[in-house]
């Protein structure tokens, strides 16, 4: 069963946010996400400097069973990305919450419209 980590808030969609406390957010894939998804094999980045607004696409994970686009959760400018990924995309599979982490965001105004862990799970029982 997947881990619902309390500190974080998340999108429908399957990203997380962790509030890192400077202005800046931490965004990746929840771990229902990469258990759905299987092993993922190629992760693409954002730009760093890309300026995004909540719901755009910021890039695309894969997996040996399917590519799905990835949306970003708030509005903000990416300050950073895990290049890591690009040589080891399995952390997301290994390390959802840590080392799969996919960018950093300077946000562009609150945080809105995301769930608690208790919400986002509610989303995954339904979908089971």
């Amino acid at each position: 069963m997947s881990q619902v980590p309390g500190n974080l808030q998340y999108a429908e969609s399957h990203e997380w946010v962790l509030d890192n406390g400077d202005g800046t957010v931490t965004v990746g894939i929840t771990d229902h996400a990469q258990e759905a998804l299987g092993d993922v094999v190629f992760v693409e980045l954002p730009e760093v400097g890309q300026m995004l607004s909540k719901g755009d696409e910021f890039g695309v994970i894969e997996s040996v069973k399917a590519a799905s686009d990835l949306y970003a959760p708030i509005n903000g400018e990416v300050v950073e990305v895990n290049e890591a990924l690009e040589d080891a995309p399995e952390n997301v599979n290994e390390a959802p919450y840590e080392d799969g982490w996919i960018m950093k965001v300077r946000l562009d105004g609150a945080v809105e419209g995301l769930l608690d862990a208790d919400g986002y799970q509610a989303i995954i029982d339904a979908e089971s």
